[in-house]
């Protein structure tokens, strides 16, 4: 037999679905830990972009800044958080390595996309009276959504790719399923714990553009 139909044979045994570390379980982790870390992502990236868009200062320095984090590796900055203090706060040195992953495309992608809004349709605004804050929200920002929201759907699918470093941390997630097999010196299992981890990251791809698709109009035509 196969190492893949091994796998198979794993993943499709109901007792390794249920009870206690069963896939279930590490699923609902994994999803759980991706929601969280995109929404605390989201909080940070999307308000400075949007106000440095809407602006057009220091936009470019802070991108060039998230995108030079790009190139420290997820696992080292959480190797370096679990060294210090802040290592001793359960899950968080996990969540602030996934977070500062996560922002790099959340924030370009946001700002490229307020500074890509039609200047003369800016200019008509303004001519018509509307406040700073009213061309953010009426204008710029409803322009710009479709590259914010392709920027969000990138950072979830990396995030789901990335967050089986949980494990090597003791969290959980479907990482724990892939290092435990490594412990049995378990290949199937470890194939089997990666193929759930890419179908996820296919799952949440398929349905940011499944939303964006079906999203209203303005969003759908400004997105074509």
């Amino acid at each position: 037999m196969t190492t893949l139909s091994q796998a198979w044979t794993w993943l499709t045994s109901a007792d390794n679905w249920s009870g206690e570390g069963g896939i279930t379980q590490r699923l609902t982790e994994h999803i759980v830990l991706t929601a969280v870390c995109l929404v605390l992502s989201c909080l940070i990236a999307l308000p400075v972009a949007l106000v440095l868009g809407h602006l057009g200062r220091g936009g470019t320095l802070a991108v060039n800044i998230a995108n030079a984090g790009r190139a420290v590796p997820t696992f080292a900055v959480l190797v370096l958080l679990l060294l210090s203090p802040i290592g001793r706060y359960g899950a968080w040195p996990t969540v602030i390595a996934l977070v500062l992953f996560a922002v790099p495309p959340l924030l370009t992608n946001a700002y490229v996309g307020m500074r890509g809004v039609d200047r003369d349709i800016v200019a008509a605004a303004r001519g018509m009276g509307m406040t700073g804050g009213q061309l953010l929200r009426g204008v710029e920002l409803p322009l710009a959504l479709p590259l914010i929201l392709t920027g969000v759907r990138i950072a979830a699918v990396q995030l789901v790719a990335t967050a089986t470093i949980a494990a090597l941390a003791g969290g959980g997630g479907l990482g724990r399923i892939i290092t435990a097999g490594f412990n049995l010196a378990d290949t199937p299992q470890v194939v089997a714990g990666a193929v759930l981890v890419a179908a996820l990251a296919l799952l949440v791809e398929g349905v940011c553009v499944l939303a964006e698709r079906f999203a209203p109009a303005g969003v759908r035509r400004a997105g074509d």
